[in-house]
């Protein structure tokens, strides 16, 4: 963390998200159909896909309008956590929806069903087309929004599952080989569960108010020792966030000197504002012995 973090625009992530979702659950029921007409495991799967990104989203955009809500007596931090909330559902949500798709592709390889290749891949070619669009629109939102990360991740995972439907139609219709399209649904499975299994890791971190992963503590000390003037050292540093882009700090600092308290503390928050991207710190400046040393 050693440059300050780029402004965010809420707003616009919203509508991404209000958008995208607009438009997978259009699509879904026309999915859903051509898989149970053509028999397609792929379909379905990414039919399923499809359907828990449409509540995926949904909940991605309420949690990203709910937390733009003023802290209030209770909250006195606000609602933003309700973001990481919601990305570790959806993570999770994706997760259980990979070990379904592995369970039915190991009963349809152990009895292979008949599938329809023509109306599989001309709904295939409508989902990836649809997909595209929505990954391009989530695409261009601000990339440090975990809630909006985890909401990509399930389009992504319907982008590729339509790549592998159509993959698997053309297989079909040109060998009849009827065990790719289960082979080609584990294949995106798999290829999506470690963004998932990220994802679920990032949340539970800031939820356990771990350290972010790019704060460096000697970076910080020595930027203060060197910056400010009558600063000796540092201790008593705690660091979290309430999401990716909002980290918070607490921390005592020794100085040398206690008569310009006012302009050692500007420049201090100074230094944590432009160079560490923390705009919310709690400074305790000590003029010797730390008063918690026990």
């Amino acid at each position: 963390m050693t440059q300050a973090s780029q402004a965010t625009d809420p707003g616009a992530n919203q509508r991404r998200m209000l958008l995208a979702m607009l438009l997978t659950g259009a699509f879904t029921l026309i999915e859903i159909v051509g898989g149970l007409l053509s028999g397609s495991l792929a379909l379905l799967a990414d039919a399923g896909h499809m359907l828990t990104d449409t509540a995926a989203l949904a909940i991605a955009w309420a949690a990203a309008r709910l937390s733009q809500r003023p802290p209030d007596a209770l909250r006195s931090y606000g609602y933003q956590r309700l973001q990481v909330i919601a990305a570790l559902l959806n993570s999770v949500g994706f997760i259980a929806i990979v070990i379904w798709i592995l369970v039915e592709a190991f009963q349809r390889l152990q009895q292979p069903v008949e599938v329809l290749g023509g109306p599989m891949l001309a709904v295939a070619v409508v989902g990836l087309a649809v997909n595209l669009i929505a990954l391009r629109l989530l695409h261009g939102g601000h990339h440090h929004d975990l809630n909006l990360k985890a909401a990509m991740l399930h389009v992504l995972g319907d982008l590729l599952g339509s790549v592998v439907a159509i993959a698997a139609a053309a297989v079909i219709l040109l060998t009849g080989w009827m065990p790719i399209d289960p082979l080609l649904s584990v294949l995106v499975a798999l290829l999506i569960l470690r963004g998932a299994v990220s994802v679920v890791r990032q949340s539970l971190h800031i939820l356990l108010e771990g350290t972010p992963p790019e704060f460096e503590r000697e970076a910080l000390e020595q930027a203060l020792i060197e910056v400010v003037p009558g600063v000796t050292g540092i201790h008593h540093i705690h660091v979290w966030s309430l999401s990716p882009e909002n980290p918070l700090l607490t921390m005592h600092v020794d100085v040398a000197d206690m008569r310009d308290y006012n302009r050692t503390l500007l420049a201090i928050k100074r230094v944590l504002s432009e160079d560490f991207g923390i705009q919310h710190a709690t400074v305790q400046i000590e003029p010797g012995r730390c008063v918690d040393s026990h």
